[in-house]
């Protein structure tokens, strides 16, 4: 006979989807900041909505949410949650930030469509790895704001990605890949400092060095991942 989850076993496991559902109230903050134009307070509230998401998973697995709570599913809350500020309130920052061409602002539409596709996957994920580009269009926005990137190079970018959404290569986990961990920890602090600090002052004068500096990881991520990939198809071979 399974042992009935105690009340306090049940509290705690509330208490992690309601840390998850921050990430809504967080969503409708970026809203509003964009309606203004506000931009420190925009990328403030997505940077905070991936640090939410980037721990809520561990408390999940420590609380064992799913077995305490099996009434209510924690992944579709934050797969919500998730399209909303790593999908569509970037979108709508391309268009309100002037980031595509002139005339080209229905692009925004192609990652969008994308993304869509990428969070319906039931083979999006594994134990350890995204498979397909994942949703960093938050990221993206940010590095094209602070670096003014010329609009074309960015609607390219955009559309190389959004393809890459639909290509199987394993990208890595930081928290779950085990190859190559520490180092992809360690960078990846680095990195968060970096895009912290720039996403809360994405107009001061050192903001561009800063990012270009910090485009060392992004480059790592992609390398790391290849090698990963190459790495689970040699060992399912």
């Amino acid at each position: 006979m399974p042992v009935e989850p105690s009340r306090t076993e049940r509290i705690k496991a509330w208490g992690v989807h309601a840390f998850t559902a921050l990430g809504l109230p967080l969503c409708l903050i970026a809203a509003l900041a964009l309606q203004q134009g506000d931009v420190e307070t925009f990328f403030a509230a997505l940077i905070a909505a991936s640090v939410v998401d980037a721990v809520d998973g561990t408390f999940a697995r420590r609380f064992r949410v799913k077995e305490v709570v099996p009434e209510f599913d924690g992944a579709l809350l934050d797969n919500l949650i998730d399209f909303l500020n790593f999908a569509f309130l970037p979108a709508l920052g391309l268009i309100s930030f002037n980031v595509l061409p002139e005339g080209w602002s229905m692009l925004a539409a192609v990652p969008l469509l994308a993304s869509g596709y990428g969070f319906c996957q039931g083979a999006a994920k594994t134990d350890d790895a995204f498979v397909g580009f994942p949703s960093y269009w938050n990221i993206l926005l940010l590095y094209f704001v602070v670096l003014d990137t010329d609009p074309w190079a960015a609607a390219a970018a955009i559309v190389l990605l959004s393809v890459l959404v639909f290509v199987p290569l394993h990208y890595i986990y930081p928290s779950r890949t085990r190859f190559m961990m520490s180092t992809t920890m360690g960078l990846g602090l680095l990195w968060s400092i970096a895009a912290i600090a720039i996403a809360l002052y994405p107009q001061a004068a050192w903001a561009r060095p800063v990012a270009l500096v910090s485009l060392i990881y992004p480059a790592y991520y992609v390398v790391i991942s290849v090698v990963h990939h190459q790495r689970v198809h040699a060992t399912a071979s």
